[in-house]
């Protein structure tokens, strides 16, 4: 089984976030390597969706992010942050809107459009069926990579998170054409692109309503870390498909080990969906089927 810790965050200060991220990496027992170079950080930048909303990452929170990496490891980091154009948003925009231009500028990070950054093609076997992708080189040339995903629900995957976030690092902005086989291509791209540390933003998160929770959540394991959150959610980890599949790939562990504050603490105060939520989902996912709708607007 696979650590992951749970770090509550009273106030959503500077100082405050960089302590809890922090802590769950102590609590995961993880130490940042001494030596590196280049840094990859994804954050969740599905849509142009502000922050508050909780479908989206705090850039306040990767700031907090890149403080602790140079306090442990280098001020002369190279830091990246990397997102990919969509069927429904583009980059240049996103990292405008949400946030990140400012943030950037004032951290000294770039901003990396993976859709123009330069990269080689990957094969990579899922279910028996052959993927084809082109691996960023920023993603490739990383001595760490850290995903920074959210907690939300998705009407194709039921939930989104870890595994899911990697999904925006295929460079291909006609992601609409991969929603019919949406979780082999999950699993595929987290083969390719193994991201070693996982650090959940869970500072607001979108169940039903957006609802400020307070949460860090840590961990070396994606399945491990979405395997949590489902249960957080309030679904079964081994009723989601891309998680399944993905420790069935030995991607990771769908069996964790809680850290920190208790798991029940969060689970309690998420906005889960009842019985009418689930009766919309199910309408939102038939109009996907239909291409009434963009799943990478939800």
């Amino acid at each position: 089984m696979s650590s992951t810790s749970f770090v509550k965050v009273d106030r959503k200060t500077h100082n405050q976030l960089r302590q809890a991220i922090v802590k769950s990496l102590n609590l995961i027992q993880y130490r940042l390597p001494s030596e590196l170079g280049n840094v990859v950080i994804k954050p969740n930048m599905c849509y142009y969706w502000d922050h508050s909303t909780g479908l989206t990452t705090d850039p306040e929170f990767v700031s907090a992010l890149i403080d602790v990496l140079r306090n442990q490891i280098s001020q002369d980091l190279n830091i990246s942050i990397v997102e990919s154009d969509a069927s429904a948003m583009k980059c240049k925009h996103s990292f405008k809107l949400l946030g990140y231009e400012r943030m950037a500028e004032k951290c000294d990070v770039r901003l990396v459009n993976l859709s123009e950054d330069k990269g080689e093609k990957v094969e990579v076997w899922i279910n028996k069926q052959c993927f084809s992708f082109i691996l960023p080189q920023t993603v490739r040339n990383a001595d760490l990579r850290i995903n920074v995903p959210k907690i939300k629900y998705a009407t194709h995957t039921k939930i989104s998170c870890a595994l899911k976030n990697i999904f925006g690092c295929n460079p291909n902005p006609a992601k609409f054409k991969y929603h019919s086989i949406l979780d082999e291509t999950i699993v595929a791209l987290n083969k390719i692109m193994k991201f070693d540390l996982h650090i959940l933003d869970g500072i607001i998160v979108a169940g039903t309503r957006p609802h400020r929770l307070g949460l860090v959540m840590t961990s070396q394991d994606p399945v491990a870390l979405d395997a949590a959150v489902a249960k957080l959610t309030g679904i079964n980890p081994k009723s989601i498909r891309h998680i399944t599949l993905a420790h069935k790939e030995r991607l990771g562990n769908i069996s964790f080990i809680p850290k920190g504050d208790s798991p029940k603490i969060f689970g309690n105060r998420f906005p889960r969906k009842k019985l009418k939520d689930k009766v919309l989902s199910s309408a939102y996912r038939l109009a996907i089927w239909t291409g009434l709708l963009d799943a990478e607007m939800l």
